[in-house]
């Protein structure tokens, strides 16, 4: 029996006769149709698929062997209608190892949308073979084969980086500015995408979110290094621009800012009683903020004069709750997104240093800070504390050489040798308006400020991360300063005389300034750190940067060591923070290359040893090991009624021999921090051998492989005679270590030595010895037979090895290590 003739409605969506021929899938709600149309439709898919498999072809040449990670593949794109939403589905398939992985939501005013989906070289026939049997075959109901998916498909592409970005077009990065992705990464895909990243030299940020089938991280690149990405892996998922910023929380009304703010005070976990205190010295603070209550008591606060009051100040806007915000928090971003609980690991401490309508004579801020410091401690004399400090002057700036508030802080810090305290310091913002133009070049002419010329203290510098500029009113500004780079207000140490120590020591996020190519350039919100506003009856949060926020930052780091290993000294926090810092790339590239003394200590004095990383300061891993020996020392001794230098102390270093002689000719790397406080003596006389500033100096000194610990002994006797006699560094020179003898200025010293994994098994030994001072050459002072006490951080790094370096150290460990 003949089949009855179907309603042409069921056909088409807006009319068209039969036999018209086909215009748009998009018309199609089910059936058949005509024959010529189906044709038609079926050679233009067949024409884009072919032209998409001879793309990718070419794409592929782009992988680099060597660098390739995962199953060799690429990314099509589809276009469909956007009334066919639901076609997307329909391309993905499990068996073929096709994968639908990036959708992006519909342009308003668009027909159409796309698709992008990964498919596997060995599946790249898969849609034309769909698109044959969808022109040539039919099912039993007399319907074409596979229509329900190629009849809704517009058009077909290789698909490139733009394909993969999900966030509305207007913030695409310009293709050749550098900026930071959100990579959203196929599941199980992670560990392969940081492999080839690194390969590629392309930044990534530690720290990954995890969701069902999606992986999170932050790399830094421009569209180029992404291509790159994807040509060499099969992990990219989809790609969206990176939006930590502070406007996201600033446009919030009042009241959706409070809510925020309740749920993360729902989710904070109070300090422990005996926790430790991040103390800061500022403008005070408003505790009735709900985000600073938790952990600032009543209790905790003090003012230099009671008659300040202890809160903070319009006249400093709301600098110190600023401060604390960051103190307590980091970028408070982060803890407001995160999911869970948050846990407060330390108190916070304020006292009030600055009058609330005025400022302090600057000649007095030694004197202030000594008492503020006492402050506190009279009220819990057992607390440990970082006492932060970012109030700077450049009141008597000369080169590095000491101010009598610096002193103040380096004789605060070394306690008279029975209780040390940690500072964390500010090296201080440029002044005035910052023209893009004289980036970095003023920074580097413009000295930290006092008292940064400190020796004890841990002085913060700024460097940036932040170059994503989201909000559309400032699409035609520019960052100054490029991601991992020094930020534009920060100081540094550039024109310091050679002797004075290393500032900033290292730095953190202080935020970065845009510009307009015309104008000074000034402070975005999408450029800087989110905190706490001073004013919670107005607003919860505000802006923040500079290297105020970095010196809150430090403070952070150093209060999260002191939680995780409360009997370390300040000397090994403070050591501990150096050791844990890295230079990045941006900051690589201004000096690589460059094996010349002179550029490496401009990298020095810019940046200090980089910037530090909390896990990297407190986890060795399988291939990281790290041990920290705390020790005593006595300098000098007195013989025949002369003050002579005693000889080191030598340590025995565990190295796993075996396991580093199997390693044979794999590069290793060993890094060596030596940490202590000196007592200063800054009356200025000229700072000669005599009219020392330190009170004595430490040195360190590693065994080379073929030497005997006899021959190790003599050498380092050699080198402390020839620093006694002006020789600065002569134990540091040579032997491969980075930075040789430019590392000894100030009281910490940190250098890294890169060789075989079997030149290391021999390295087995490091001396720690002492140089001249003014308690050796004013033997009238009694102070040659104090002691010295000093941290000396040792790690061994083998990235990419498969041996299990830090099980083996930790059993040598259990064991007495014998040393000659």
């Amino acid at each position: 029996m003949a089949r009855p003739p179907r309603n042409r409605s069921h056909f088409f969506l807006d009319g068209g006769g039969e036999g018209e021929p086909y215009t748009s899938p998009r018309t199609v709600i089910s059936g058949l149709p005509p024959a010529r149309s189906r044709a038609q439709h079926a050679v233009k898919l067949a024409q884009s698929l072919a032209t998409a498999v001879a793309d990718a072809q070419a794409f592929k040449a782009g992988r680099q062997a060597g660098v390739a990670e995962g199953e060799e593949g690429f990314y099509f794109q589809f276009e469909i209608p956007a009334t066919e939403r639901g076609a997307v589905d329909g391309l993905e398939n499990k068996p073929a190892g096709i994968e639908l992985v990036a959708v992006p939501p519909a342009v308003e005013g668009e027909a159409n949308i796309t698709a992008t989906v990964f498919v596997p070289e060995r599946s790249l026939e898969f849609y034309s073979n769909k698109v044959v049997a969808y022109r040539d075959e039919e099912t039993k109901t007399g319907r074409p084969k596979n229509e329900n998916l190629i009849a809704r498909l517009e058009d077909v592409r290789l698909a490139m980086v733009r394909s993969l970005f999900t966030d509305a077009p207007v913030l695409y990065p310009q293709p050749d500015v550098a900026a930071w992705w959100e990579v959203w990464i196929r599941d199980g895909k992670l560990a392969s995408f940081r492999t080839v990243a690194g390969r590629l030299n392309i930044p990534l940020k530690d720290y990954a979110i995890r969701f069902p089938e999606r992986d999170v991280v932050l790399a830094l690149g421009t569209e180029g290094d992404l291509a790159r990405l994807l040509a060499n892996s099969d992990a990219v998922a989809e790609l969206r621009l990176a939006k930590d910023s502070p406007s996201t929380f600033l446009d919030m009304g009042a009241a959706e800012q409070v809510e925020w703010a309740e749920d993360l005070v729902d989710r904070l976990v109070a300090p422990d009683e005996l926790a430790p205190a991040v103390c800061l010295l500022d403008s005070g603070a408003n505790r009735q903020h709900p985000l600073i209550s938790p952990a600032l008591p009543a209790d905790h606060q003090y003012a230099y004069d009671d008659t300040w009051g202890v809160g903070d100040s319009g006249f400093w806007n709301g600098h110190g709750t600023s401060m604390s915000g960051v103190a307590l928090y980091g970028d408070l971003h982060q803890a407001l997104a995160r999911q869970g609980d948050v846990e407060l690991p330390y108190w916070l401490e304020t006292v009030k240093i600055l009058p609330p309508n005025a400022g302090n004579d600057p000649l007095l801020y030694g004197a202030i800070t000594e008492r503020a410091v006492t402050k506190p401690e009279e009220g819990a004399p057992h607390r440990r504390r970082v006492f932060c400090l970012a109030v700077t002057s450049e009141i008597g700036l000369a080169r590095g050489r000491p101010s009598s508030w610096s002193a103040a802080v380096d004789q605060l810090t070394y306690g008279g040798g029975a209780l040390q305290r940690l500072f964390v310091i500010a090296a201080g913002n440029l002044r005035g308006d910052i023209l893009a133009a004289d980036y970095p070049d003023r920074n580097d002419l413009e000295e930290a400020e006092s008292p940064a010329q400190a020796w004890n203290a841990l002085v913060v510098g700024a460097y940036t991360d932040k170059i994503n500029i989201i909000d559309p009113a400032f699409g035609h500004w520019f960052p100054v300063a490029p991601a991992g780079d020094l930020s534009p207000s920060s100081r540094t140490s550039g024109i310091w005389d050679r002797q004075w120590p290393i500032r900033p020591d290292v730095v953190f996020e202080g935020g970065n300034f845009a510009h307009d190519g015309v104008n000074p350039s000034s402070h975005l919100d999408d450029l800087q750190l989110l905190t706490t506003y001073y004013r919670p009856n107005i607003r919860i949060f505000d802006t923040f940067g500079d290297t105020s926020a970095a010196a809150a930052l430090g403070a952070n780091l150093c209060a999260n060591i002191i939680a995780a290993r409360p009997t370390l000294w300040p000397e090994t926090v403070r050591g501990l923070a150096i050791h844990s810092a890295e230079w990045t790339p941006a900051m690589r590239a201004h000096f690589d290359g460059a094996g010349n003394q002179t550029m490496k200590m401009a990298m020095l004095r810019r940046y200090g040893w980089g910037a530090p990383d909390l896990e990297r300061a407190l986890r060795s891993a399988a291939d990281d090991a790290t041990l920290v020996v705390e020790d005593v020392l006595l300098p000098f001794k007195k013989k025949n009624s002369t003050i002579k230098t005693r000889s080191m102390n030598l340590h025995a270093l565990p190295w796993p021999h075996d396991e580093l002689m199997e390693l044979g000719a794999a590069d290793v790397e060993l890094r060596v921090t030596l940490s202590y406080f000196i007592e200063p003596n800054p009356g200025e006389r000229g700072w000669t051998r005599r009219h020392r500033y330190s009170s004595h100096s430490l040195r360190f000194a590693v065994k080379r492989s073929l030497e005997s610990l006899q021959q190790f002994r003599q050498r380092i006797n050699k080198a402390a005679e020839a620093e006694e006699a002006g020789a600065i560094g002569a134990a540091a020179g040579g032997d491969g270590w980075y930075l040789g003898m430019i590392r000894d200025r100030g009281s910490v010293h940190s250098d890294i030595w890169r060789g075989s994994a079997a030149a290391l098994a021999e390295r087995d030994a490091i001396g720690v010895f002492p140089v001249s001072g003014w308690w050796k050459e004013k033997p009238g002072l009694q102070r040659w037979d104090r002691a010295a006490r000093y941290a000396l951080i040792v790690s061994i790094r083998a990235p990419g090895s498969n041996i299990d370096i830090y099980t083996a150290i930790e059993n040598k460990l259990q064991v007495e290590i014998p040393i000659g």
